[in-house]
């Protein structure tokens, strides 16, 4: 890590440019001076002066009173947990707000449009969100078994558990223990390839996601999905079919 990647860093905790590198001069230092911190930083000495007893007022630093002024950090230790706290807190404030004003349209999905999301996180959520909503049959292609998160597997299990029809595609036999009878797991034979191209989900022959992996690695993913639309039919037809086939081959 290099020392900007440190100050951007600690930009994304909350402090200002001049704060991040007041206090990384600190660390070298140990105790210094406006002018020391000055000599080892590209903060002008008129510019430490303000940084410094702001991060006083954040607890990061101690004042030394003497002649000149001096200062010195906080341990790391202490640091850490007031720069957490603080980021914990402004998250908390921030999401209480927009929980707050947000407004939720329950029936957003059904609205025919077609949506792409990245990232693995992301994806993961709208893959238990859309299972949580079926209400006849799910179908979930997962090729591996990292296909499959915790959170996933419960959804699946539940809807499983409240009489949807619920069956799982793969190419690992393992994922069989991973879930209870009610989830039908259908693994592709050799003679019949698991040539996966990436995730899929079917929801009540209407809602489909398709998720492929990006060149950022094996948490880095790309999905489309859609309600209850047209190409959400047609995707699903082409899902339902391949399945069959597959069971014929079996």
């Amino acid at each position: 890590m290099t020392e900007q990647d440190v100050l951007d860093s600690l930009e994304t905790l909350g402090l200002s440019n001049y704060e991040a590198q007041v206090f990384l001069a600190l660390q070298r230092l140990g105790t210094g001076t406006a002018q020391d911190v000055s000599d080892v930083s590209e903060v002008p000495r008129s510019q430490v002066y303000g940084a410094a007893e702001d991060l006083a007022e954040k607890g990061l630093v101690e004042v030394v009173e003497a002649s000149p002024k001096a200062y010195r950090s906080v341990t790391l230790a202490t640091a850490q947990d007031i720069l957490t706290e603080r980021l914990e807190r402004e998250r908390s404030r921030a999401f209480e707000h927009l929980e707050s004003i947000r407004t939720e349209d329950d029936e957003r999905d059904a609205s025919g449009d077609v949506s792409t999301l990245r990232g693995r996180q992301s994806i993961d959520d709208r893959v238990v969100a859309l299972v949580e909503r079926a209400a006849g049959a799910v179908v979930f292609v997962a090729p591996t078994a990292d296909s499959l998160t915790d959170d996933i597997v419960t959804a699946l299990a539940e809807k499983a558990a409240s009489g949807v029809s619920v069956t799982v595609v793969t190419a690992d036999p393992a994922l069989r223990a991973r879930f209870p009878d009610a989830v039908s797991v259908f693994v592709m034979s050799e003679d019949n390839p698991a040539d996966f191209a990436g995730r899929a989900l079917m929801v009540d022959d209407r809602s489909v996601l398709l998720a492929v992996e990006t060149d950022e690695g094996p948490l880095g993913e790309e999905a489309m999905w859609t309600g209850d639309s047209r190409i959400g039919r047609i995707l699903a037809e082409f899902m339902r079919s391949g399945m069959e086939s597959g069971r014929e081959r079996q």
